[in-house]
């Protein structure tokens, strides 16, 4: 079986959780790529929000993990980009129903509202859980018209 590929991305507010969510990841048998930020020095949320939504948009990356301080500013950035299903996520049965329901593609954790072992439960429970499909299959499908209209519509402008 091949090696589940993950991008993971953090503001300064959600460095340090990044880099215990990169460890878990990597000590799980999954390969990371981490798209920064490197360090606590301040930097905008949007920049990495972009970079990791832009790469699971394309289909290079299946699942992406963003890291800032309430997860509220990724989740919105990664949601402007086509097939993209960002999920903030607080516990386990959040994550549990983003995939189970909604076949979320992007994580969103809240770096200073999320201890470090609640952020790998709530990972772990994200990445283990298959899309059920079915009824909710036929609401995806609504919101990716939703996507088509809205693409088309802005390119006629």
């Amino acid at each position: 079986m091949p090696v589940e590929k993950i991008i993971i991305g953090a503001d300064h507010a959600g460095f340090s959780l990044k880099e215990t969510i990169k460890t878990f990841l990597v000590n799980s048998g999954r390969e990371v790529t981490d798209e920064g930020t490197f360090s606590l020095e301040s930097v905008d949320y949007p920049d990495f929000g972009i970079t990791v939504a832009k790469k699971v948009s394309s289909g290079e990356f299946l699942r992406g993990i963003l890291i800032c301080a309430s997860g509220v500013g990724m989740t919105i950035v990664a949601n402007k980009f086509p097939h993209v299903r960002a999920a903030l996520c607080l516990d386990e049965e959040g994550a549990r129903l983003s995939r189970l329901h909604n076949d979320a593609n992007i994580l969103a954790l809240a770096g200073r509202r999320t201890e470090p072992e609640t952020a790998k439960a709530i990972v772990d429970m994200w990445l283990k859980t298959a899309f059920e499909g079915g009824r909710h299959q036929a609401r995806l499908d609504k919101i990716k018209k939703l996507e088509i209209n809205l693409y088309r519509a802005s390119a006629i402008k």
